[in-house]
């Protein structure tokens, strides 16, 4: 949100089961706001956070995979994008 802009009011339903949950914290509007916030920023640039993608979007990863592959960090233990794209100099 920008300095210059006034907040905007969303509303949402929720089920018994969230509402109970909610209940017992104090500030439950900053709560959400962070919430959706850190959901917002952890969202997959390929399926735009529904977890399924499109045939286009499959056809252009099934390409951008033929010279990058998916591995687990040794670190980690999660999984990333490396490329395997051996440039020739």
């Amino acid at each position: 949100m920008s300095a210059n802009s006034e907040p905007q009011v969303i509303s949402f339903k929720a089920d018994k089961a969230l509402w109970e949950a909610l209940e017992g914290i104090t500030n439950r509007s900053e709560f959400i706001r962070n919430a959706i916030l850190m959901a917002l920023k952890n969202v997959c640039p390929l399926c735009g956070g529904t977890g399924l993608l499109s045939a286009s979007q499959r056809n252009h990863l099934q390409n951008f995979l033929k010279s990058h592959e998916v591995i687990i960090c040794k670190e980690c233990n999660q999984r990333h994008l490396t490329c395997t794209h051996s440039s020739s100099k």
